[in-house]
């Protein structure tokens, strides 16, 4: 199937019935190679709904080559563009930071996680600029710039990006905020809310001020509902919105409501093996692989489903359940804000973002500074209670390595697992429908919401301080049709976090990783080797010397400081 072309289908149910190219869909009046309509030539301002999933893996949505159920996000990518190479970082917060920002991370002030940066841990890391563990004043945020220009600014979930005076949601250009500060937190209000044995209390601020929780709160549908009392506030006001749905699902602890949780009873009882392999074969009907493309391997160490005990495969098994339910259960929330947009006539003028902030939770969490203990001592675990309010799971390797399909590796890693985003962009009328394989980047989103809203960038000021101009570059004339590409075809795009490093430059991807503790440098065909399985390193001298000199230059530019340890995630003795 040509790369002009996604796959659309007619939903029935909530099930995927029927699969055709776009060209025989009912968007087909939409023609593949001419210009579609221009907001800033029409004089509208667009609506922006951008919606960020927590952990949610390349193949988790179907529209990617899941059997999850997400008829709402699969319904948008039908009638958008499939961003089949979107980048973003190996962890949420450097990613959040790129996204609101439009800059590398350590530039934008997230060079590390929070957590990360302790004189313990990281000390060449406290006090140092583009380190503030939130997003700094070296930079415009998006929400400021989209209020300055008259929109009604609202966010509801996860924040993540610095809890300290200046840094809040509020304080950086929100007008109504429902926000978890930290990094994640249970789903259900419950006795337990932390995510680690050793982690504060998660702090909840609506516009600014901190807040408890109600009886009934469930992450995803709270999130919902305040997202659409404030978007009604906005039709109120006559402004059009710029709206951050930042959820945390599917980030761990699983847990899923009841009904979801019914709903995917026994869907994993035949093993992540025979799941892959599934997924592998939808993507190829979808021609989102080619035809010989085969499952990424297991991890190292991670056993195959034939050599579990019974009762191994049955938590395994059920583990998934709680993780398929929440991803379900996001997408019906999705579906509830979508029906808002349609019932109040706003939906046809709202351009649709959306994204997850990096791979799937595929490490194990219960090997790490005494969590295992904990969670035996303060969850129940039992195979009939995982994923409810008072249990706690997790994807795990295995899993995780499915939902990363067909790349390796998953979260806190930059290989393409870690750091390839299930993405797209929906428009209607404005946005091209179909698959890009153009190499984009999560810095590239803040550049294409404020083409779209007609918006100029700032300049060398914003808000009394000198910030520095937007690396990324708007994805609006490509979406739209005016231009063929978004970036030159040796773009480079460089990733480090926590001592762990990426270069892409062309086909060519140049990873360190660690190995028995040694760090060493990987070098990666993608264009042959998309689940980066064949070192050529040796094989390829001179072009690893040249993507090292890319890699020092792109330290040199964006301010990265080099730790060359790993500084592993998850680590939470901090």
């Amino acid at each position: 199937m040509s790369f002009r072309t996604i796959l659309a289908a007619t939903f029935v149910g909530g099930a995927c019935t029927v699969v055709m190219p776009l060209s025989q869909a009912a968007d087909a009046a939409v023609a593949a190679s001419a210009p579609v309509a221009s907001t800033a030539a029409s004089g509208a301002r667009p609506n922006v709904l951008l919606i960020v999933a927590d952990d949610v893996g390349r193949s988790d949505l179907g529209a990617f080559g899941s059997e999850i159920a997400t008829p709402n996000l699969d319904a948008l990518v039908a009638h958008g563009r499939l961003l089949d190479t979107m980048y973003v970082a190996p962890t949420c917060s450097p990613t959040r930071s790129m996204l609101l920002s439009g800059m590398d991370n350590h530039l934008a002030g997230v060079g590390n996680m929070a957590e990360m940066i302790t004189p313990h841990l990281t000390p060449e890391e406290v006090n140092h600029p583009g380190y503030e563990g939130g997003l700094n004043q070296r930079v415009a945020a998006l929400p400021e710039i989209m209020k300055d220009a008259g929109y009604w600014t609202v966010m509801a979930g996860k924040w993540h990006l610095g809890g300290s005076d200046g840094m809040r949601p509020d304080q950086r250009g929100f007008e109504r905020s429902y926000a978890l500060i930290n990094g994640g937190a249970s789903h259900f209000k419950q006795k337990v809310m932390t995510i680690t044995s050793d982690a504060p209390e998660p702090t909840y601020r609506e516009n600014g001020k901190k807040i408890d929780l109600p009886a009934d709160f469930y992450s995803s549908r709270t999130y919902t509902d305040k997202m659409i009392a404030y978007l009604q506030d906005s039709q109120r006001a006559g402004k059009p919105f710029f709206a951050y749905a930042a959820y945390t699902a599917a980030h761990l602890p699983l847990q899923a409501p009841d009904d979801e949780l019914r709903k995917v009873r026994g869907n994993y009882d035949v093993g992540y093996d025979v799941i892959a392999q599934r997924r592998i074969d939808k993507m190829k009907r979808l021609g989102l692989v080619p035809n010989d493309a085969k499952p990424a391997p297991l991890p190292d160490g991670t056993k195959p489903w034939s050599a579990l005990s019974a009762d191994e495969k049955a938590r395994s098994a059920r583990t998934m359940e709680a993780y398929a339910a929440l991803v379900a259960d996001l997408d019906r929330n999705v579906g509830r804000l979508i029906d808002y947009l349609k019932a109040s006539g706003q939906y046809d003028n709202t351009l649709i973002v959306f994204l997850s902030d990096n791979g799937p939770e595929g490490n194990k969490w219960d090997e790490d500074s005494g969590n295992a203990k904990w969670i035996a001592q303060t969850f129940d675990n039992s195979l009939d209670n995982i994923g409810r309010a008072n249990s706690f799971v997790f994807e795990g390797p295995a899993w995780g390595q499915v939902s990363a399909q067909p790349f390796r590796l998953f979260k806190a890693y930059t290989n393409e697992g870690g750091i390839r985003s299930p993405a797209f962009v929906s428009f209607p009328g404005h946005v091209q429908p179909g698959k890009s394989e153009q190499v984009l980047t999560v810095k590239d989103l803040t550049p294409t919401i404020l083409d779209f809203a007609n918006i100029q960038q700032p300049g060398i000021e914003f808000h009394g301080h000198t910030v520095l101009p937007m690396q990324g570059m708007s994805m609006k004339p490509y979406l739209t049709g005016e231009q063929k590409n978004v970036h030159v075809a040796d773009y480079v795009y460089g990733m480090e976090l926590m001592g762990r490093n990426a270069l892409r430059k062309g086909n060519w991807k140049l990873v360190y990783s660690y190995d028995n503790g040694k760090g060493h440098w990987q070098l990666y065909d993608l264009a042959h080797d998309r689940a980066e399985l064949h070192d050529l390193s040796a094989k390829r001298p001179e072009v690893l010397e040249q993507m090292l000199t890319e890699w020092a230059q792109y330290v040199q530019q964006n301010n990265v400081v080099e730790t060359w340890r790993d500084t592993s995630y998850p680590r939470m003795d901090y």
